[in-house]
């Protein structure tokens, strides 16, 4: 799944390029990426409507469309692109980072468009084809934001329970757009164990996983994504610490793969 800032880089695009353009097709016919909808009903709603602002909160997306339209709610899956393409040939994307990167004009795996009055479109470019498109997407229950909360909404989602410290990072009621790689770099620069009760988190530790995450969270936006965090190249096997060359630790907590370094997070 993309985290906050893949999908952050989609929205960025979407705001840039795809607002305020009349619709005048749209492609909903993925049963699959477009459930619970039936073909032809999302098309309904948007044909002869413009896109007007683009949302996000954590790793969700979603696009007004008028001020009497329904919400269009974008989720990327794990490997999602928005792609924006016009007459001219010129295109621009953003969200999942694929190795190597897709190629100019590579649509194969488009599960959504819109297409616009003079001839452009946006697209949904999803190789595993887990991303989703609905109408009017629930966004109540998610937590504060994961690069905009403040520092009493993230005392509080930190505040009480016995979870390790990482299953809290990554429930999205607590912070919504922290996902595991995201969830790693802030506790390596943090320097606290994924493992470490909430309960038994000091004031410190606490002020320490703020200050780190917001860092995390403005790297990944500016350099590109999640991908590009410091520890994530040493995320292997056999790798080292990059602070202080003790061997990396792989286990599982909160029922997801955690890396840390065996020294300065025991």
């Amino acid at each position: 799944m993309p985290e906050l800032p893949e999908v952050e880089s989609a929205r960025a695009v979407i705001e840039r390029a795809g607002l305020r353009r009349e619709i005048v097709d749209v492609d909903d016919s993925d049963t699959y990426v477009c459930r619970p909808h039936l073909p032809g009903q999302i098309r309904a709603a948007l044909v002869g409507r413009a896109l007007t602002a683009a949302h996000r909160r954590g790793k969700s997306m979603w696009c007004d469309a008028g001020d009497d339209g329904p919400e269009l709610g974008i989720h990327l899956g794990m490997s999602g692109k928005i792609v924006i393409a016009d007459p001219d040939g010129s295109e621009i994307d953003g969200g999942d980072y694929w190795e190597g990167r897709r190629r100019l004009g590579d649509y194969r795996w488009g599960r959504f468009s819109l297409t616009f009055a003079d001839g452009g479109r946006l697209m949904l470019v999803d190789p595993r084809r887990l991303g989703r498109v609905r109408l009017d997407p629930p966004i109540a229950s998610l937590g504060p934001d994961a690069a905009t909360m403040t520092p009493a909404e993230f005392r509080a989602a930190l505040a009480s329970g016995t979870a390790p410290v990482k299953a809290r990072l990554l429930d999205q009621e607590a912070i919504a757009g922290i996902g595991n790689l995201l969830a790693d770099q802030i506790l390596w620069s943090a320097r606290v164990n994924p493992g470490r009760r909430v309960d038994r988190l000091t004031a410190d530790d606490v002020d320490r996983l703020l200050r780190a995450t917001r860092r995390a969270v403005r790297s990944a936006i500016r350099d590109g994504g999640v991908h590009t965090l410091g520890i994530i190249p040493f995320r292997i096997p056999g790798g080292h610490c990059p602070r202080d060359g003790a061997p990396m630790v792989k286990s599982t907590v909160g029922g997801r793969t955690s890396w840390w370094c065996s020294r300065e997070q025991a």
